[in-house]
C-alpha cells in the first residue's frame, strides 16, 4: 500500500457521506467515518470487511512518512500526532495509537475556511474576547467539541481588525490563517518547537501581542502563560474540562499545596474568560454547540482566591452575569430548544440542572399553547364533592 493508494482510500472515505468529522481505521473493523456523530462503515472496491494488523500498520507508516521523531514517540509513548494533507481536497489532524499490540488511526478532518462568529453562532462573550488586550482566556470542553474552531474564529476576528503580531503554537496546525491586518506566525509542535513550554518561552522573545497555545498540558506551560499575561500579552488556550469550576481546579492541581495561594492570586489577576463548550445532536442531523461563559469580575476574583462556598459559586455568578456576556449551559440549551435546533429529550439529557431546564421548556411550551405534562387530572379532583361508598355502610 503506497501513498497514491492511501490518498485514493482517504478520498473515497470523504466522498462516502456528508458531515464527516473523522476517518477511523481499527483492526477487525472496516474503514469507518464518523458523520453527524455516528460511525458508518465505508464500502470500497476491493472490499475491506475487516482490516488486518498489517494493513493498519502499513497505513500508519505511510502517514508517518519516515519521520524519526514520530516513530520514536509512537514506540515509547504508544501514540503520536501529526498532520496530513490531500492536496487541494482536505487536511487532517492524525492520531496513531497502539491498542492490544496493533495500530489504530483516527484522522480528524480540518476545515479549510475559517468560520466567522456569525457562522458558528458563537455567544457575545467571544466578541468580547477578541477585544481583550491582555490576560488569559481558556476555552474548554471534551475532545472534538469545537474548541480549536472557536479560537480560530477569535484569531481571525483579531486578524481582520487589528494590526499586531500573533504567534500560534499548535499540535498540529489545523487552520491556516492568511496575512491580513495582523502579522501571524503559526508554529507546529515537532516541526518548529519541541514542547509547548519551550515554544511559549521563545514566544516571549518574539514580540507578539497575542499568543495562542494549542493546549495547557503541564505546570510549566501554565506558569509561562501566566508570566506572559502578566507582561501585557493576551494568551488564548484550551483545557479538557467540562465547566469553569473544574477548569480552575485543574490548573491549581498542577501546582503543589505550598504554591496554591500564589497561583490563586496570579490567576485571579490574569484570568479574563473561561468558555466551556459541548456539542449536542441537532434536529435534522449534525450537531450544535452549547456554551457556558464566565467573565472576570470582583466576585469571580474573590472565588478564585478563596474557593467556592455556599451561595458563592461560579454557577451563581454566571446566572447573574447575563448583562456582562456570561451564559449558563442550561440557559443556552433552553434557547436552542426554543429555536427548534434540539429536541426536548436532548435538552433534558444534556442539562446541568434538569429541573431548571425543565421549567424553561415548560414556559416555552406554555407560550406556544402546548401541553406541559402528559398527566391527566388527578383522581382526587374527579371525586371531589362526591360521596364515596364505604364497606361498613
Amino acid at each position: 500500500m503506497r501513498k497514491p493508494e492511501i490518498d485514493h482510500i482517504l478520498m473515497k472515505m470523504l466522498e462516502s457521506n456528508v458531515n464527516i468529522s473523522d476517518l477511523i481505521l481499527t483492526v477487525d473493523k472496516p474503514f469507518q467515518v464518523e458523520a453527524s456523530g455516528i460511525l458508518i462503515g465505508v464500502e470500497l472496491e476491493p472490499s475491506f470487511e475487516k482490516l488486518t494488523p498489517f494493513q493498519t500498520e502499513i497505513f500508519a507508516m505511510n502517514l508517518i512518512n519516515q519521520d524519526q521523531r514520530l516513530l520514536e514517540m509512537l514506540i515509547k509513548e504508544g501514540s503520536c500526532d501529526l498532520s496530513y494533507e490531500l492536496p487541494g481536497v482536505a487536511r487532517f489532524r492524525v492520531n496513531i495509537f497502539s491498542q492490544r499490540g496493533h495500530y489504530s488511526i483516527v484522522l480528524r478532518k480540518l476545515e479549510t475556511q475559517i468560520p466567522t462568529f456569525t457562522e458558528l453562532s458563537l455567544p457575545e462573550s467571544y466578541v468580547r474576547i477578541a477585544a481583550e488586550k491582555n490576560g488569559i482566556v481558556l476555552v474548554t470542553g471534551a475532545t472534538g467539541s469545537g474548541k480549536t474552531t472557536s479560537l480560530a474564529a477569535v484569531i481571525n476576528e483579531i486578524n481582520e481588525k487589528n494590526s499586531l503580531h500573533i504567534i500560534t503554537l499548535e499540535d498540529p496546525i489545523e487552520y491556516t490563517h492568511n496575512q491580513k491586518k495582523a502579522t501571524i506566525n503559526q508554529r507546529e509542535l515537532g516541526k518548529d518547537f519541541d514542547t509547548f513550554a519551550n515554544g511559549l518561552r521563545a514566544a516571549l522573545r518574539q514580540a507578539p501581542k497575542v499568543i495562542l497555545v494549542g493546549e495547557m498540558r503541564d505546570r510549566e506551560s501554565v506558569e509561562i502563560a501566566l508570566n506572559a499575561s502578566e507582561t501585557g500579552h493576551l494568551v488564548l488556550s484550551t483545557l479538557h474540562t467540562i465547566d469553569a469550576g473544574q477548569t480552575i481546579n485543574r490548573i491549581l492541581g498542577m501546582f503543589s499545596v505550598n504554591e496554591e495561594n500564589q497561583i490563586r492570586t496570579r490567576l485571579s489577576d490574569s484570568l479574563r474568560w473561561i468558555i466551556c463548550q459541548r456539542l449536542l445532536p441537532k434536529v435534522g442531523g449534525g450537531r450544535v454547540a452549547a456554551f457556558e461563559a464566565l467573565g472576570t469580575s470582583l466576585r469571580v476574583k474573590e472565588i478564585i482566591l478563596h474557593g467556592e462556598s455556599e451561595g458563592k459559586t461560579f454557577s451563581d455568578i454566571i446566572q447573574q452575569g447575563k448583562a456582562f456576556g456570561m451564559i449558563t449551559f442550561d440557559s443556552c440549551i433552553v434557547d436552542l430548544y426554543a429555536n427548534g435546533l434540539i429536541l426536548e429529550e436532548t435538552a433534558r439529557t444534556y442539562a446541568t440542572n434538569r429541573s431548571s431546564v425543565g421549567r424553561g421548556i415548560d414556559a416555552i411550551k406554555s407560550s406556544r399553547g402546548e401541553k406541559t405534562t402528559d398527566l391527566s387530572r388527578l383522581e382526587v379532583d374527579n371525586m371531589y364533592g362526591k360521596v364515596k361508598d364505604t364497606p361498613w355502610r
